[in-house]
């Protein structure tokens, strides 16, 4: 069984920073393309970043290229998102996503094992 666990939100006013941790136990973590999604109120669910097995390959929501940054460390079955230069409209609830196998994909449906997902509030 996957486990994914979510950490680091919280509230922080616009410009800062947050970094999102996401811990991952079970099967095998490694070989695996994993993301992160955020959702606001009313609003779908949608893709933020992506990141390969071998952490050498990302992809970027245009919204937050060049101002987040998604990482990973296999030994420590860990992902990470660092958020800076935050804005009010980054405000939702992220949750990370492991694929069960490779490929950036940027749709929902094509990650299998979500977390429980971590609260981010930006205020103005």
């Amino acid at each position: 069984q996957v486990q994914l666990v979510e950490s680091g939100g919280g509230l922080v006013q616009a410009g800062g920073s947050l970094r999102l941790s996401c811990a991952a136990s079970g099967r095998t973590f490694s070989t695996t393309a994993m993301g992160w999604f955020r959702q606001a109120p009313g609003k779908e669910r949608e893709f933020v970043a992506a990141i390969s097995w071998s952490h050498s390959n990302t992809n970027y929501a245009d919204a937050v290229k060049g101002r987040f940054t998604i990482s990973r460390d296999n030994a420590k079955n860990t992902m990470y998102l660092q958020m800076n230069s935050l804005k009010p409209e980054d405000t939702a609830v992220y949750y990370c996503a492991r694929r069960p196998e490779g490929g950036l994909r940027v749709h929902s449906y094509e990650y299998t094992y979500w977390g429980q997902g971590t609260q981010v509030t930006v205020s103005s």
